[in-house]
């Protein structure tokens, strides 16, 4: 759990959530980036309340309309051709039914992945996880080969211009590719890393990876449970960035914008393959569908991604000008934004210090905001609000985390 005395949260409104002693939080992390739109949404609340008055669950035996109403939402904005969607509870459930829509359609057990990467906690997932903070076991029902290209900063890559990297990294890939015996099911792969700490590679390096995998008939699946929903600013997936499109998107936490809800996207082609019985007891229950629905909808009304677009700045701009000596990197996109911590004078790359983001993360605490910790040194402050933050609350979040930066100095 965070910090030295964990706090309960107790209740949350808009950008806010209060513990269980009344103390106010700005909410920077929305619960691991599943808060996307604002705490207790009036529109979540209502859809979920009358909906529970129905009825509660039924499973994917029977239809029900929330649930179809909002695969076919999430179709239309997939940008996947002929788009079939299946729910699920979370993103990891997600990611497992993309790897078992890929290994069953190559009849392969063998994975692509990025280094230091991140895409769930079940025993497939953890499997191709490519960051050892979050794998506790070698044992694996996959063949697993990591590629470079999910971070810039502590690459061996680092310092070339972005197509020089591109061309490095696809280099590796091929190589990879070279040294590997039979068929490959898929490469997966997050735009941008959640849990590794929002690092990425140059826009287009995921496209240019495309390339070479359709020539070996490779799936790319596009793990968007982080970068999903307009959450970059400048897209609504992350994918987009990077000019080619994904055969199967996974996706998840803010789109039930603290509900339980996760699912795939992909062609009828692919998601039509699967030759045996698939089910879920629990995705796309009436009560959450209703509720993610509710959410979608309101996200798209009010332009929530072009908020993102327009707020993020005021915190990258203010985080790059504070030129702190315990600050090696500040990246992102939108309101997906991380800071990365290292000893004081210690070079370029930095010596990681998980020990000053600890120290942050606390003396943010202290001063009524609330951030989270990633990287694979656990090093990293991972700063991701609801998407409808306010101007003046990205400056009163800003003024804390200066504060916080200083005080750990």
């Amino acid at each position: 759990m965070y910090y030295d005395e964990p706090i309960e949260i107790d209740r949350g409104e808009g950008r806010h959530v209060w513990d269980a002693d009344g103390n106010r939080y700005l909410d920077f992390f929305g619960g691991i980036l599943t808060t996307m739109t604002e705490h207790a949404l009036p529109a979540v609340t209502k859809a979920v309340a009358e909906q529970a008055g129905k009825i509660i669950h039924t499973s994917t035996l029977y239809l029900n309309r929330p649930m179809v109403e909002l695969c076919e939402e999430i179709a239309a904005v997939s940008g996947i051709p002929d788009a079939k969607v299946f729910l699920t509870t979370s993103g990891t459930e997600a990611n497992d039914t993309a790897l078992l829509l890929a290994a069953s359609r190559n009849r392969s057990n063998q994975i692509l992945a990025l280094r230091n990467s991140y895409h769930g906690r079940s025993f497939s997932t953890i499997a191709i996880t490519g960051n050892s903070a979050w794998s506790p076991t070698s044992l694996s029902p996959f063949q697993t080969y990591y590629v470079h290209g999910g971070q810039q900063y502590r690459s061996p890559f680092a310092g070339l211009s972005d197509g020089e990297f591109i061309a490095a990294c696809v280099a590796d890939l091929k190589e990879t590719l070279d040294q590997a015996g039979g068929e490959i099911a898929a490469l997966i792969a997050e735009p941008i890393q959640g849990v590794g700490g929002f690092t990425s590679g140059p826009d287009g390096l995921l496209g240019a990876f495309a390339e070479v995998l359709r020539e070996r008939n490779i799936l790319w699946i596009s793990d968007e449970v982080q970068t999903g929903w307009g959450r970059t600013g400048e897209h609504f997936w992350g994918w987009q960035a990077h000019e080619a499109t994904p055969d199967i998107v996974t996706f998840a936490k803010g789109v039930g914008n603290g509900l339980s809800m996760g699912g795939v996207i992909a062609p009828a082609a692919i998601m039509d393959g699967l030759s045996a019985n698939s089910i879920s007891t629990f995705g796309g229950s009436p009560l959450t569908a209703a509720g993610a629905l509710a959410n979608l909808r309101h996200l798209r009304e009010h332009d929530l991604q072009a908020n993102a677009a327009k707020v993020g700045p005021i915190l990258f701009d203010g985080l790059r000008a504070l030129r702190s000596p315990i600050v090696g990197d500040v990246r992102g996109k939108g309101l997906m934004i991380g800071v990365e911590l290292v000893e004081p004078g210690s070079g370029n790359p930095g010596t990681p210090s998980p020990q000053l983001a600890t120290a942050v993360l606390e003396g943010c605490k202290e001063r009524g905001l609330l951030v989270g910790k990633g990287g694979l040194k656990g090093n990293v402050l991972r700063i991701a609000p609801p998407l409808s933050l306010t101007a003046t609350e990205a400056i009163e979040g800003l003024d804390i985390l200066t504060a916080a930066l200083e005080g750990a100095s």
